[in-house]
């Protein structure tokens, strides 16, 4: 097993003489932030691609002015930069072994926007999303739109020169840009245009003496972008050097500002998905679609669409676009699309909502096709390739074959109305034999996509991954034209070296040969990951998605990022820190890491990245394990103790009868404030009160009370007739938040489930194990001999996980399976019986936590199976009953747990059933069990409340029922808005008593006990 603990290493580069002082001349001379800390370091090592180089520090300018002074510094201390957008290249240029600029911090301000001259003034640092918000009251939009857009920035998009799904309609990058203003590596600042405005000295010259080779060299094609764009510079194309920048990859110098141009939006849209038997049909048809003038034309293959997806039938589909003024004229155009395709079938989409749903799962794509059908893994580094559309059929045939021929995989997907596709292949980056593999697959591609007269990069630029082979498209003539043009205008190559020109080889650098190559020794099955920690992390591939800013667009996922805006409380920034630690070079103290736990403290274990991520990073699970090894042997936080061993301290407080007490010293100022800094407890919180009456006492009283009317009422004499018809039974769990903080609940379920035909029982209290059979004892499957043995509650053991507390999570899990046992012996149950759990976080953890953590206790495997939400046990136990009718608004918070884990089908179903109209709020209520709670972290949990819930829930009318599942998410509500908000068997349970006192609830005899003493 390989050893975590503290190590000695190096940068990986060799240090330039003096850091302090670069660091102290960058400090003076700037007045944005100098970051040479560890964190800094280690989140950008890598972008998205399949490259790692480690800084020496981080700087973040302010404007202009500090761009120029960190150039002239790093110039006098020969140290490199690297430009920095969103971090979502895929060939490696983002990364740098000097300072990298970060230019998202500060420099990300829409300057101007002129909806008359249809042109915005932006800065490098906007996400493209913010800049389309801003044009979309005036009917503009930017024109390119890559799948990234809701993390992508411009000056990225322009160094990159990218390109997105509309191309087919409004170009590239380049195709929008009017003027660029930049600095260069000597710190001159220019302003870059047509008829060679802002030109180096000597560039005019070199390229008239050149004009032959350069109206000759260049491939005729929409979406060639590899290289530079020296043909920009030609006369017939007004000698345009703001176009010809575009594509540089940060290597001619730093973008600090743009003027972009806005494009008209269509009013309206309609999505044509045509099906295909398979991808070369889907590509053969593209380009003939093309003069029908659609705005999209992007190919999918079935292998990176889930079964459900309701796409029309077949192997591969068109997503193509159309627009118009109104509705009907985006309809009619795409229904004549639909009539001039040769299809198998055919959909058009024209919600709104729809079409959203359709495109997530194209811009996804990047993420989920890391991921082979088999779980194996893929890899970028022949993203983009691009070809003429016409021959993009017999190209994809090529492509193919030559992967059979290296015993690859890969599912292409993308631009096929522009001839460029993307594809994650399943390159063995990891041992010796892979990479050379990988070399002499990427030289046999890159010929081959010569030969069918295509670019190498269609969209994410060369930067590593493909500039060694640039000869192999343009000729060594040519790029050598690329070599003294980067010369003139970065003579000191400090600008991104070994991009483009000069370039590093294609399998130097790669980011998975420091990670260890023997399995970690780790808590977690890790099942999907073959029970190996560091590919786990590895499925990170810097997508960003995570980075998202606003909630709508992200999902759940990374809450505190959109909080704090700080890239290590992203799902991508922590999982760059879990890198560098398991690499040992950046981060050397292992699991002991104060970064790594810093970068983990405003982790909420929301679990949103397990759904949301386009990779299925699951960030809850490895904070988990990050705090179990960080803390082995350590003293752990008094919120560990308190919050972390809870259902302990409430069971004790239950036996002991202490309950008043505590809740009246907790309503005393000063010794709730003394239990609070004790307990290491948020000073603003309340400490929620503690039921008068477990929910489990409730149950004793109330079954002991039926039984004693039953013998009263002679229920059992002969007189009476039993009921013939079987009844579905469900064993209703008692979780730690029902039981002892909302009893109501679980009283309401009761009440719910028994009036729809369910009968209900709680989980054993004493362990039931199978002896021996005595000599001569008649057994059978069904009357097999059991002994009792030790008495204990069931748990779900979340508050261990979320603690990093497994060896403790693991014990208690064990008892309750060993109290579950009678029901997970497949000879007594082979199929168990439903398992109906209230609170969505604990249902979570029995679904998930409990299978991965006991991974190798199949009984763990049968009770996860076994778990129900309430609207699922209704639905699948009581298919036929139908709920009351509540006939209202309803608002409030779909539980983060149930997002990521459960799914909320169900419980959509059940609602609009009872009449409730309106949708309940996404995202993270910000409590997240102890997260909210804890000292510390008040702020961060409020802005996430802030996010979503809370606004909900000021906008709604007074009429409104506001549901929140979760315990967290009531206890939010109720503290930081003042408003009480019910589990939704509270309010179907208050619905049945309001129609038993009006009498018009059949079949139930209103003197009947309604489940809620």
């Amino acid at each position: 097993m390989t050893d975590l603990g503290a190590k000695d290493g190096t940068s990986g580069v060799a240090d330039p003489p003096d850091v302090d002082g670069l660091r102290a001349a960058l400090a003076a001379e700037m007045r944005g932030e100098v970051a040479f800390d560890v964190t800094a370091r280690a989140l950008t090592t890598m972008d998205a691609s399949n490259y790692r180089r480690v800084p020496l520090g981080v700087v973040r300018p302010r404007d202009a002015d500090d761009v120029a002074a960190a150039l002239s510094v790093c110039r006098a201390h020969g140290v490199p930069v690297v430009p920095r957008g969103g971090g979502t290249s895929i060939a490696g240029q983002a990364t740098g072994t000097g300072v990298v600029l970060d230019l998202t911090r500060h420099m990300n301000r829409i300057v101007a926007l002129d909806p008359e001259a249809r042109t915005a003034v932006v800065q490098p640092g906007v996400v493209l999303d913010r800049l389309q918000e801003a044009a979309a009251p005036h009917g503009l939009r930017f024109g390119p739109d890559p799948s990234t857009h809701s993390r992508c920035t411009l000056g990225g998009m322009i160094g990159n020169n990218s390109c997105g799904s509309h191309s087919v309609a409004w170009g590239t990058t380049a195709d929008s840009v009017r003027e660029l203003s930049v600095v260069k590596g000597n710190g001159s600042v220019v302003r870059l245009g047509q008829s060679w405005r802002g030109a180096p000295d000597g560039l005019r010259t070199l390229v008239e003496g050149e004009l032959a080779r350069l109206r000759t060299g260049f491939p005729q094609l929409p979406r060639r972008i590899s290289g530079y764009a020296l043909d920009a510079l030609l006369p017939e194309k007004g000698a345009d050097v703001a176009r010809s920048f575009c594509g540089s990859e940060g290597t001619l110098g730093v973008l600090t500002e743009a003027v972009v141009r806005l494009v008209e939006a269509p009013r309206a849209r309609a999505l044509a998905v045509l099906a295909y038997a398979d991808e070369s049909a889907a590509a053969e048809a593209a380009a003939g679609l093309l003069p029908l003038r659609p705005l999209t034309v992007e190919g999918m293959a079935a292998d990176l669409v889930p079964p459900d997806a309701g796409l029309p039938r077949g192997g591969a589909w068109l997503f193509v676009e159309t627009g118009g003024v109104d509705p009907a004229q985006a309809r009619a155009r795409a229904d004549a699309i639909v009539r001039a395709a040769d299809v198998l079938d055919a959909l058009v989409v024209t919600d709104p909502a729809g079409q959203r749903a359709l495109w997530r799962l194209r811009e996804d794509a990047s993420g989920t096709a890391t991921r082979m059908p088999d779980g194996s893994e893929a890899w970028p580094g022949w993203e983009d390739c691009a070809v003429p559309p016409a021959r993009l059929g017999a190209y994809l045939r090529d492509f193919r074959h030559l992967l059979s021929t290296h015993d690859l995989r890969g599912t292409p997907y993308g631009h096929f109305g522009d001839g460029c596709i993307h594809v994650r292949i399943d390159f063995d980056l990891l041992t010796g034999a892979g990479i050379r593999r990988f070399r002499r697959f990427s030289e046999e591609l890159a010929e081959l996509v010569v030969s069918h007269g295509g670019s190498l990069s269609g969209e994410h630029g060369d930067g590593q991954a493909r500039a060694e082979l640039l000869p192999r498209m343009y000729g060594t003539e040519l790029v050598g034209l690329f070599e003294r043009a980067k010369d003139l205008w970065d003579p000191d190559d400090l600008l991104n070296p070994g991009m483009l020109v000069r370039p590093h080889r294609l399998d130097e650098n790669l980011r998975f040969a420091v990670l260890p190559r023997e399995p970690v020794d780790v808590a977690f099955g890790y099942p999907t990951d073959g029970g190996d920690f560091s590919a786990a992390v590895r499925r990170c591939v810097g997508v960003a998605k995570c980075r998202t800013t606003t909630a709508a667009d992200a999902g759940v996922m990374c809450p505190s990022f959109r909080a704090t805006g700080e890239e290590e409380h992203s799902t991508r920034g922590r999982a760059r820190l879990l890198h560098e630690m398991l690499a040992g070079e950046v981060v050397t103290d292992g699991w002991r890491s104060t970064e790594v736990r810093d970068a983990l403290d405003l982790c909420l274990s929301c679990k949103g990245c397990r759904s949301d991520c386009p990779v299925g990073v699951d960030m809850a699970t490895y904070k988990a394990e990050f705090l179990h090894h960080h803390y082995e042997g350590r003293r752990r936080p008094a919120a560990h103790f308190t919050m972390g061993r809870l259902p302990a301290w409430l069971r004790l407080i239950d036996r002991t009868g202490t309950a008043p007490l505590l809740n009246s010293l907790a309503s005393v100022r000063p010794f709730a404030a003394l239990g609070k800094r004790l307990g290491g407890i948020a000073p603003e919180r309340e400490i929620p009160r503690l039921a008068q009456e477990t929910f489990s006492r409730w149950w004793g009283r109330r079954f002991k009370e039926r039984v004693r009317r039953m013998m009263r009422e002679g229920v059992y004499g002969p007189e009476v007739e039993l009921d013939a018809s079987p009844r579905e039974v469900a064993i209703l769990w008692p979780d730690t938040f029902t039981e002892y903080l909302s009893p109501s609940v679980g009283q309401a379920a009761v009440r719910v489930l028994e009036t729809a035909g369910v009968d209900v029982m709680l989980p054993p209290t004493v362990v039931m194990r199978k002896r021996t059979p005595r000599a001569g004892e008649s057994v059978s499957l069904s009357h097999h001999p059991w002994s009792v043995g030790a008495r204990g509650h069931v748990c779900c053991g979340l508050t261990y996980v979320s603690t990093g507390q497994l060896d403790r999570a693991r014990a208690v899990m064990r008892r309750t399976l060993d109290l579950m046992g009678v029901f997970l012996d497949p000879d007594v149950h082979p199929r168990p019986p439903a398992v109906v759990v209230l609170e969505p976080s604990c249902a979570a953890a029995l679904r998930t936590d409990l299978p991965e953590l006991l991974h190798d206790d199949p009984r763990a495997a049968r009770l996860a199976s076994a778990v129900l939400t309430f609207a699922e046990a209704l639905e699948r136990l009581a298919p036929d009953w139908s709920p009351p009718p509540l006939d209202r608004p309803v608002t409030g918070q779909t539980h983060c747990h149930q997002h990521a884990v459960l799914g909320d089908g169900a419980d959509r179903r059940l609602r609009a059933a009872a009449g409730l109209t309106g949708s309940l709020a996404g995202g993270c209520c910000g409590l997240a069990g102890n997260f909210g709670f804890e000292k510390g972290h008040y702020e961060v949990s409020k802005a996430c409340a802030e996010e979503q819930l809370l606004p909900a829930v000021r906008a709604a009318t007074p009429d409104t029922l506001l549901l929140a599942d979760g315990f967290s998410c009531r206890t939010q509500l109720e503290q930081l808005a003042g408003r009480k908000g019910r589990h939704l068997a509270e309010a179907l349970a208050e619905a049945l008593d309001q129609g038993v006192e009006h009498g018009v609830e059949q079949g139930v005899d209103p003197e009947v006990d309604r489940g809620s003493d």
